[in-house]
């Protein structure tokens, strides 16, 4: 629980500059507690993640997926590779 009626949202701006903390006011969306975050906060992207660091409740944009995550999300190749002719190159003498 963050306590009484307000937030400090931290973020990232694209702009370069950036408010340290803006007093805000937090509503109810439904059954979600909710702010709106000022446009000198905005982050990147349409999604978030949210973690508590002692008492505050930090957002923070979410990583750009790695090699791996990409290369799971494509499909195998139907066709076979072409045949390379590489030999292997003869062995030198380094002494």
């Amino acid at each position: 629980m963050i306590g009484q009626t307000e937030a400090y949202v931290y973020g990232i701006c694209l702009e370069g500059f950036m408010a340290e903390q803006r007093h805000v006011r937090l509503f109810r969306n439904g059954r979600n507690q909710a702010v709106r975050i000022p446009v000198e906060f905005e982050l990147p992207g349409d999604e978030a993640i949210m973690h508590r660091d002692g008492n505050r409740l930090v957002i923070e944009p979410v990583r750009k997926r790695g090699l791996v995550a990409l290369l799971k999300t494509m499909k195998p190749m139907d066709e076979d590779f072409p045949e390379v002719d590489d030999p292997v190159p003869a062995p030198e003498s380094v002494l």
